[in-house]
């Protein structure tokens, strides 16, 4: 199982420790090191800087989302870092949700999203192989564009630069059943927002003829700490905030997501205290054990029993959310 750095998205403002920690990741023999984006910071400027930075450790978005950008942009900087980086880029793609997409993007979300997905993922393969021009007749994704309202003078064209890798991996940032089955039809691997290692049954389902070599990266947060409980409240004000505030009461993926995995009521309740502006209440709700078991917290030994788990199962990459120097050290020597 490989090691990657997860650095997610910035807060208020950058974080003037994240290129040490990519750095001291790349020292200690990470694979990889991954960005993401959600209504602030985007994912491919601080993945850049940090290109500039390292020179061995690569490069994932994780995840950059699809409404952000028409598939041919979102192309066009894959195809770039990929060069300035000497073929270490690696795409991490993902939906979100109608909340973020409507409401920050100002676009409407897919009725179909599988479909959607789909057809950005046809189009983001065909400007790296960069085989002819780019055509889709599809129903989200069309090149040219042929709506009502176009010119009718668009006409389709091939990438002007020579992609590095025509095969440049593709990930996506999968949650329901179908979604991660198309996953492992059209992607090179997937990026699960919670991984249970003692749940998976939860995608068995969906993970039946896995393509040789295919990617699964989960992310977990991981912390060196005397104190479980008190080592536990970041994940529990992650999956708050996820669970209550990333999404609509009728539609959350991310709660829906925890339903599935045996919490439910659970799910249900962090959800109704956080949109009540319960916050504080809602990150308390969030059971102990659901948080323990998609991270790694606790002292030195607990954590390298539980890191076993992790090890033994399809998980190919565990993208660690780490705090510190130190925390990332100790992992690197227990996974050796």
């Amino acid at each position: 199982m490989r090691l990657g750095l997860a650095l997610g998205y910035w807060g208020r403002g950058p974080d003037p420790r994240h290129l040490e920690l990519a750095q001291e990741a790349e020292r200690l023999g990470y694979d990889s090191v991954w960005t993401a984006e959600s209504w602030g910071s985007d994912a491919f400027t601080p993945l850049t800087w940090i290109a500039a930075h390292t020179s061995r450790i690569r490069l994932g978005t994780a995840i950059a989302q699809m409404a952000a950008r028409s598939p041919t942009t979102t192309a066009m900087h894959a195809l770039t870092l990929d060069h300035l980086s000497g073929g270490r880029m690696m795409l991490g793609l993902g939906l979100s949700g109608p909340q973020v997409v409507e409401g920050w993007y100002g676009r409407p979300f897919p009725r179909s999203p599988l479909t959607a997905t789909r057809e950005y993922v046809d189009v983001v393969r065909q400007v790296l192989r960069r085989e002819g021009p780019v055509e889709v007749d599809g129903r989200f994704h069309a090149h040219p564009y042929r709506g009502e309202d176009a010119t009718g003078l668009g006409k389709p064209l091939k990438p002007i630069t020579h992609p590095l890798r025509a095969d440049l991996p593709i990930l996506l940032g999968a949650e329901g059943p179908k979604n991660i089955a198309q996953t492992t039809r059209i992607a090179d691997g997937w990026l699960p927002l919670y991984w249970s290692p003692t749940r998976t049954d939860a995608y068995e389902a969906s993970l039946t003829d896995l393509p040789e070599d295919f990617v699964i990266a989960p992310m977990g947060r991981v912390t060196v700490c005397d104190d479980v409980a008190e080592g536990l409240l970041p994940v529990k004000a992650m999956l708050g905030f996820y669970i209550g505030g990333m999404g609509h009461a009728k539609r959350n993926f991310h709660a829906d997501l925890m339903a599935r995995m045996g919490y439910a009521d659970e799910a249900r309740r962090v959800q109704e205290l956080f949109l009540a502006g319960r916050r504080e209440e809602a990150v308390l709700a969030v059971p102990d054990a659901f948080a323990d078991e998609i991270s790694l917290v606790g002292p030195r030994g607990r954590i390298a029993e539980r890191l076993e788990l992790w090890r033994k199962g399809p998980v190919t990459d565990l993208l660690v959310l780490a705090p510190d120097p130190h925390t990332l050290r100790v992992l690197a020597d227990l996974n050796s």
